[in-house]
């Protein structure tokens, strides 16, 4: 795995595009240039990883577009040795982000084979603190619950009471929220009296969130 001067350059503009569209977290933006994007692609589309679009992997899944991951990640708030359950692994770029901000990062992959092979490249990359799971997110992580954080990386229709329930007074999670193609990105904070705040923050497109293993 190869990381050039051409790929940090690519990085560097990319940080200046997320900057640009008003991401300001210094620390978000280190993530960015410091994680090598390209290796969570297939290495015939390397250059794709550091447009700002959303692009395919494997198990008709996608990695999120940067701009959309930095958003999710802002809006988490996340702090230093916070416990963050991450539902979607994916590629595994957006729980390095996590893990990069200091969190010790949950992530829940219910494909089989992109689970397997994203556990593998985690491990690769120096991130094999990173705790994966393979099952169903509807169900969470009990074992290892309450959560500071959740985060979504799927498109919710209804949100499972039994994420509500793995997070903790003053929590907050993240979901894009909503049917169809577009969704609203939704940050619901649970109050100490489990009541719940949620806030609208634009529209997204993600692909959506499923019951079950595959």
């Amino acid at each position: 795995m190869i990381d050039t001067h051409i790929h940090k350059g690519l990085r560097q503009q990319l940080v200046r595009e997320l900057r640009n569209k008003g991401i300001s977290d210094e620390k978000i933006l280190s993530a960015f240039m410091d994680i090598p994007r390209h290796f969570f692609l297939d290495k015939t589309f390397a250059e794709w990883a550091y447009k700002d679009v959303a692009f395919p992997i494997d198990a008709d899944q996608t990695i999120s577009q940067p701009y959309t991951v930095a958003i999710q990640t802002t809006l988490l708030d996340v702090k230093k040795g916070e416990k963050v359950l991450e539902i979607g692994t994916g590629s595994g770029f957006q729980a390095c982000v996590l893990a990069y901000l200091g969190s010790k990062v949950y992530t829940i992959e219910r494909q089989k084979t992109l689970f397997d092979k994203t556990e593998k490249l985690l491990e690769k990359l120096g991130y094999g603190h990173i705790r994966t799971l393979y099952g169903d997110g509807y169900l969470g992580a009990p074992r290892f619950a309450p959560f500071d954080k959740i985060l979504l990386t799927a498109a919710a229709s209804e949100i499972p009471q039994t994420l509500i329930d793995q997070l903790k007074p003053g929590g907050i999670m993240v979901v894009p929220f909503g049917g169809g193609n577009v969704q609203d990105m939704l940050r619901i904070t649970k109050n100490e009296d489990g009541t719940l705040k949620k806030e609208k923050f634009g529209k997204y497109s993600f692909v959506p969130f499923l019951k079950g293993k595959a």
